[in-house]
């Protein structure tokens, strides 16, 4: 626990002045192996956005600082607030489950259950990480092309620290923020609160005719509170409460006549209870958590609701196994999902994993997992993993899997579901190779590859739901994807570094599943002055795209300057050369944009 503990600790720390770029990767990783494990020691594709690269962004969509990763494809459906949808390896938005401060926020009541991410923006989150690949072996249902989890503010030394931010800027947008983290006498607390509005802009492109401007407004609330105990244990408890309101377009666009903005109210709460101790040589932890959303749907005057809930409680336990560095994971699991109208599911699992290193450089890692859904029965996911270390500076990766996505409640019992939908399936592997030059520069390069079938889309013929315009059915075929991504980082001496990722995607499906461009790149540099003031570019570009939309390229600008007793004055500027594209069909995006904002830590 101790070891753990110090980990964790370096992983939080401050970066240094060159090393306060986005995505160098620190020493663990939270989500790969379930537990804290050493970057160089993992068979798993990862990637980490930390605190320092979100600080320039208070008021923009988290969604955009996490299309900056390698095989990432973001689809939002107009300005801030409307849905937003979260591509892993060219994988549907479902196949990625969510995490923020350990809760699956996932939406159990949406017709597939996947986290909306168009509405939550930057301020409050301190941590970002992407962990690509299946993980149901460990994850269970729905973590199929991967997992994000976000982490919102965590003390990381003793006393009182203090957080403010607060921007304005296009389309009438204004947001604040403020946090506190205090460790004392082996007590850790935490508190953040976020406020943002916004005018917006047309949901609908306004090219096609769409007049209304589409608003959104939101607040947001997450607190953390941890004892530790005289054992070397800790018991804490953690959670957020949100609520928003987001206008939308239906996809015929604004019509002259209709009662109103169509919109969205969003009220959600998470909470976790856990407890961390240690027995004998075993190192324990159990978790209970409860997410539960009220989502309201206004279109046309008619109110239409969508209420769920997960309940789940987890146990774990690790233990060393001998004197060779090998260490054994065991787990279980239950989680119940409720859904207004749609009756409830339960899924209950159990998994053991084996991470051992052969010799002084190679560590394997092997999982398995049982699990039993109260609907359609039992099903067994795996994966092996492993990482060469050829060179102190030469990483080679690889990983092959299976998992599975149980049908949702909305496809099983909605208007339009089947309740005899079966269990979609998968299988995926990757193989990649990490070159590193110091501490801070770095080139990675995978390969991957992914099928599903079974899969559950729309049938407009379909008639066991008893609609007249089709059900959810079980698609015949298979669905492939395959691709590169590369991914790197050169710093160019204390105070200058270029960055980049490039994806490409080849859909070799026989049946319609998501929707990726074949291509996405992203580059960027950052640069700090003698003064201390910083600069910074971001370009992202996406080409061969589906349903022949037009290719697009994007360059945003960052600048920031310190102020006396820690304060930061910074502006940024997106879409500077003022494109025009779209995300999703239809859906139009921002004009060129400018934001001021302040922030400080004291």
């Amino acid at each position: 626990m101790k070891r753990l503990a110090i980990l964790a600790a370096i992983a939080a720390a401050p970066p240094a002045l060159g090393q306060q770029t986005p995505y160098v990767l620190p020493e663990i990783t939270l989500t790969a192996n379930r537990e804290q494990t050493e970057i160089g020691r993992t068979g798993s594709s990862v990637s980490v956005i930390g605190a320092a690269a979100l600080a320039d962004r208070t008021a923009q969509p988290i969604a955009d600082s996490i299309a900056e990763l390698p095989g990432v494809a973001i689809r939002q459906s107009g300005p801030l607030g409307t849905t937003g949808a979260l591509q892993v390896r060219g994988a549907p938005p479902e196949y990625t489950p969510v995490l923020i401060d350990g809760i699956d926020v996932s939406d159990p009541a949406a017709g597939q259950p996947y986290f909306d991410i168009g509405g939550l923006i930057t301020a409050g989150v301190g941590r970002i990480e992407l962990l690509r690949g299946t993980q149901s072996a460990l994850y269970g249902s729905r973590a199929i092309a991967g997992v994000l989890s976000i982490d919102t503010l965590r003390p990381t030394e003793d006393g009182l620290r203090q957080n403010f931010a607060i921007e304005a800027g296009q389309y009438q947008t204004f947001a604040a923020s403020y946090g506190a983290a205090l460790r004392r006498d082996g007590t850790d607390l935490a508190f953040t609160a976020s406020r943002v509005t916004s005018q917006g802009f047309s949901a609908r492109d306004e090219n096609d005719g769409n007049f209304e401007t589409d608003s959104y407004n939101a607040s947001r609330l997450s607190f953390y509170a941890a004892r530790e105990l005289q054992n070397g244990g800790k018991v804490g408890i953690n959670g957020f409460w949100d609520k928003s309101r987001a206008e939308f377009d239906e996809f015929g666009g604004d019509m002259t006549g209709t009662p109103g903005d169509e919109y969205t109210t969003r009220k959600s709460y998470g909470l976790r209870a856990f407890a961390e101790v240690t027995t004998g040589s075993i190192d324990q932890s159990l978790a209970l958590t409860r997410y539960r959303i009220d989502r309201r749907s206004w279109s046309n005057g008619v109110e239409t609701p969508f209420i769920g809930s997960r309940t789940k409680v987890s146990w774990q336990g690790a233990t060393d196994l001998g004197t060779t560095g090998a260490r054994a994971i065991l787990g279980a699991d239950t989680e119940k999902e409720k859904a207004d109208g749609m009756g409830d599911s339960r899924i209950s699992g159990v998994f053991a994993e084996v991470d051992a290193p052969i010799g002084s450089d190679i560590d394997l890692s092997a999982s398995l997992r049982r699990d039993d859904h109260s609907r359609f029965g039992g099903f067994t996911s795996g994966r092996v993993s492993a990482v060469w270390r050829a060179r102190p500076d030469l990483l080679v990766r690889a990983a092959i899997g299976t998992g599975f996505r149980a049908p949702s409640l909305y496809e099983l019992f909605g208007p339009y579901g089947d309740a005899g939908l079966d269990r979609e399936e998968s299988r995926t592997a990757e193989i990649g190779v990490e070159k590193r030059w110091g501490d801070d520069s770095y080139l990675r390069a995978t390969a991957f590859w992914l099928q599903a079938e079974n899969l559950i889309g729309f049938d407009a013929d379909a008639t066991a739901c008893g609609q007249l315009f089709g059900c959810y059915a079980q698609v015949q075929g298979q669905s492939r994807r395959r691709g590169i991504e590369l991914d790197g980082r050169w710093a160019i001496g204390a105070a200058t570094a270029i960055r980049g990722s490039y994806t490409y995607t080849d859909n070799a499906a026989t049946t319609d599943w998501a929707e990726a461009p074949r291509h996405v790149l992203n580059l960027g540099a950052e640069t700090e002055f003698a003064a201390g003031t910083r600069a910074g570019m971001s370009l992202h570009v996406e080409a061969d795209r589906p349903r022949d939309m037009a290719s697009f390229a994007t360059l945003d600008l960052t600048a920031s300057h310190p102020l006396p007793n820690g304060a930061d004055v910074y502006l940024r500027f997106e879409n500077v050369l003022d494109r025009e594209y779209q995300q999703n069909q239809g859906y139009g995006t921002s004009d060129r944009a400018v934001y001021v904002g302040l922030r400080a830590d004291f």
